[in-house]
């Protein structure tokens, strides 16, 4: 079952989200409107089957016309300990959701709100879940390691040749990390925890991946367009 959150950091577009990411959108089996998410989910052509949050950057207005078509609300106080996007992801795990992708998480005008969407990715409590933040300049993925079963976790980044791949190490070293597709391959090497190692690398192929052995690396793909790819040189990056 796949979910998609809708946060109210910032709006993008159809038309970016589809040139970015095409078929972004698809499946979708539930949409959350994280409080003011839920009025860009319904500019984006998306119906909420739930809205969730304190309604504090939801106008009542638009609360009521949501109650009104059916929409279920789910509100909350507004001096908690979760944000609107943290209780919407829990709310579609509740529901089933085991895919879920979050919109709006990273503009706007709160860089805190947008560091602690990324740092949704890596809540214990959604360990085996697999969320993702997508927005117009970026999709984000956490991928975790030792896997289910004490292996190497691995993850495929099917795409377009020429797309930016950045890989970023989260709270500490991570190791055993082997890319292929990517015109700066690893081959169970480190990317430790603090430089941009792993910053700017690009895809060659349309079937890359990255696997890693121990510790935590954000997948970070831009599309080519944002940035020139970085010219070869003789340390190159990861």
């Amino acid at each position: 079952m796949r979910a998609i959150i809708v946060a109210d950091g910032g709006a993008p577009t159809r038309a970016a989200l589809d040139a970015a990411w095409p078929g972004w959108d698809v499946p979708c089996d539930l949409v959350v409107g994280a409080d003011g998410g839920a009025a860009t989910a319904v500019a984006l052509g998306l119906r909420p089957g739930l809205v969730v949050g304190d309604a504090d950057s939801l106008p009542a207005a638009d609360l009521e016309r949501l109650r009104d078509a059916g929409v279920p609300v789910e509100l909350s106080s507004v001096d908690k300990d979760e944000t609107d996007t943290e209780l919407a992801i829990a709310a579609a795990i509740l529901r089933g959701a085991t895919v879920v992708a979050i919109l709006g998480a990273l503009g706007g005008r709160r860089v805190d709100h947008a560091l602690a969407n990324v740092a949704l990715l890596a809540h214990p409590a959604w360990s085996g879940i697999d969320v993702s933040i997508v927005d117009p300049s970026a999709r984000i993925r956490l991928l975790a390691a030792p896997a289910p079963g004490g292996g190497p976790a691995r993850i495929a980044l099917e795409g377009r040749v020429g797309d930016t791949v950045s890989l970023v190490p989260l709270g500490q070293d991570a190791e055993g990390v082997t890319t292929a597709g990517l015109r700066y391959p690893l081959a169970d090497g480190t990317l430790a925890f603090g430089p941009a190692r792993g910053v700017s690398n690009v895809r060659t192929a349309v079937h890359a991946s990255v696997s890693v052995r121990r510790g935590r690396l954000l997948v970070v793909e831009s599309p080519a367009h944002l940035a020139s790819p970085p010219l070869p040189s003789p340390g190159g990056v990861s």
